[in-house]
């Protein structure tokens, strides 16, 4: 059980900063038309109401933001009366949907300090404590990063700074609001969080001799594993599907974080399974920022082809056939990674097949070729076969643990005759399947006279 403790920080004392129109970017013409009306049906019901978070904090940056977030002082019950088109969600802290359309505006009440005696510690070193509402400035000291404490009002159109947050995107860091190791513990999935600003904004993480994250990070890294399987799929979502995945894996295995979330061995970080993933994770950066649709199946089949194709070739030696092997394989390692990242069913089957595509389409004699083209996940897995011989290409080297014991060579010219596969007529296509080496006829059996 949870023992009590006493609060291990304070808010701090507050160079409180206005910044004035004239001296800041933000524009209204860049905000959702959704959210100005929020903002000025809280300001006309004489409440506060203030853009906050990642949307004020990528609007400076000349980003897009990809939704509006509003705090104020008016509560859930207060808010929902104002408009018709919201309902109060949430138990320990209630917030406020407001629909217009598919857009969704969400209010937060301002959230105040927390009260010592309801203040606990579980048995894992999290921090548990139930929230209150407070006022503009605590609602500042309780958010994560300086960054994403920034406030933007109609009433004036200035932008509040208590955390000199606008010195720390001039600077491009990132920077915990109070001491690191305490806010991790409170919240481990904020680790993960960390490292997504980073990776899109290109920022540093905040590194020095009295508050390091960095530091915390280390210290902390463990409480991942008390965090929920499912809240951690959806974090994970977040950090590899939002268009800078190669750049979230290359901080999560130089931070050492990687390996909470994919517990596999050594492994299966050999210079080219690194290659590997980066090169799947680059290519998904591309679907995304060419507006492409994207699955998190083909994402975790990328992530977890490493762990698969080792195992694959653990258990060929066990006498199971290459189908047999890759499907025990697949299964094996999506259970043990489902103990810490809760994949959805339809997603796994999704991998599975991928990966089996994987030993089926190098064999293309007679129907084969057809029944893999006809196959459900068949460009899926097309795209992997092509994403396995990229990598082999750019490091210009043979992956040495490939399941089909295939050369870059061989690699390449499979993958060339499946892309002229799908575009050939049917008669073009009878005849690719007739050149193959292996396609030899079948000799017929000669007939023998019976004797009466």
């Amino acid at each position: 059980m949870g023992k009590n403790i006493k609060r291990f920080y304070t808010i701090s004392q507050s160079n409180l900063n206005i910044i004035a129109r004239s001296e800041h970017n933000v524009s209204r013409k860049d905000i959702s038309k959704s959210a100005i009306k929020v903002l000025y049906t809280l300001k006309d019901a004489g409440y506060e109401g203030y853009l906050v978070g990642g949307c004020v904090r990528d609007l400076l940056l000349g980003l897009k933001p990809k939704d509006f977030d509003v705090a104020t002082n008016a509560t859930p019950e207060q808010v929902k009366a104002l408009f018709r088109n919201s309902r109060i969600i949430g138990r320990r802290f209630q917030i406020v949907h407001v629909r217009f359309g598919r857009e969704i505006i969400e209010v937060t009440t301002f959230r105040g300090p927390h009260d010592d005696e309801n203040l606990h510690v579980s048995d894992e070193g999290m921090l548990l404590r139930d929230n209150a509402y407070g006022t503009l400035e605590q609602d500042a000291w309780r958010r994560d990063f300086t960054i994403n404490a920034l406030y933007y009002t109609v009433k004036d159109f200035s932008i509040v700074d208590y955390t000199n947050g606008m010195a720390d995107l001039k600077s491009k860091t990132i920077r915990m609001i109070g001491e690191p190791s305490i806010r991790f513990k409170e919240d481990p999935v904020r680790m993960l969080r960390a490292i997504r600003f980073a990776a899109k904004l290109n920022f540093k993480i905040q590194h020095d001799d009295e508050v390091s994250i960095k530091k915390a990070l280390d210290e902390n890294i463990h409480l991942l594993d008390a965090v929920s399987s499912a809240r951690l799929f959806d974090e994970v979502l977040k950090l590899f599907m939002s268009g800078y995945a190669e750049a979230v894996y290359e901080l999560l295995i130089k931070e050492d974080i990687y390996r909470r979330l994919l517990p596999f061995d050594h492994n299966t970080q050999t210079d080219f399974y690194i290659a590997f993933v980066k090169q799947g994770l680059a290519n998904t950066d591309t679907r995304i920022q060419q507006e492409k649709p994207i699955t998190p199946a083909f994402l975790f089949a990328v992530m977890l082809w490493p762990a698969v194709e080792l195992l694959t070739k653990k258990l060929l030696t066990q006498q199971h056939t290459l189908y047999d092997s890759i499907n025990i394989a697949g299964q094996e390692i999506i259970e043990q990674v489902n103990v810490r990242i809760t994949i959805p069913k339809r997603f796994r089957y999704m991998m599975r097949d991928i990966w089996t595509l994987q030993v089926r389409l190098p064999g293309r004699v007679g129907r084969k070729a057809y029944k893999s083209l006809e196959q459900k996940r068949f460009r899926a897995g097309y795209d992997f076969l092509l994403l396995r011989s990229q990598v082999s290409d750019l490091l210009n080297m043979q992956n040495t643990n490939d399941v089909n014991q295939s050369s870059q060579v061989e690699l390449n010219e499979l993958c060339q005759w499946w892309t002229q596969f799908q575009i050939e007529p049917e008669e073009n296509r009878k005849q690719m399947i007739k050149a193959l080496p292996n396609n030899k006829p079948k000799r017929k059996k000669k007939k023998t006279n019976k004797v009466k």
